[in-house]
């Protein structure tokens, strides 16, 4: 069984940064992207970023563009999302996901972390 572990949410005021980090174990399966998603309360749950897991070629939502960064390190099966100057609206529950695609889709995802609260107050 895949499974994906989120680490690194809490509580953070506006401006300031956070680390979150998804541990992928289990089985070893192909999958082309890894990505994060959010879902604020009372609402979607939407794209954040996403990495080719290959090639390392990243894409952002509007949104965090400039703000967050995506990376991944191969060795530790370990993807991360840097987030800096982060605002109220970041607030929401971060989740790690992984598939083929569409990488900007819930449908192209096949695994999916538990999520980590990411609290931003003003």
């Amino acid at each position: 069984q895949v499974q994906l572990v989120e680490s690194g949410g809490g509580l953070v005021q506006a401006g300031g940064s956070l680390r979150l980090s998804c541990v992928l174990s289990g089985r070893t399966f192909s999958r082309v992207y890894m990505a994060w998603f959010r879902q604020a309360p009372g609402k979607e749950r939407e794209f954040v970023a996403a990495i080719s897991w290959s090639f390392g070629t990243q894409v952002y939502a509007d949104s965090v563009k400039g703000r967050f960064t995506i990376s991944r390190d191969n060795a530790k099966n370990t993807v991360y999302l840097q987030m800096n100057s982060l605002k109220p609206e970041d607030t929401a529950v971060y989740y790690c996901a992984a598939g083929n695609g569409p990488r900007e889709k819930t449908y192209g995802m096949d695994y999916w972390g538990k999520g980590t609260l990411v609290t931003v107050s003003s």
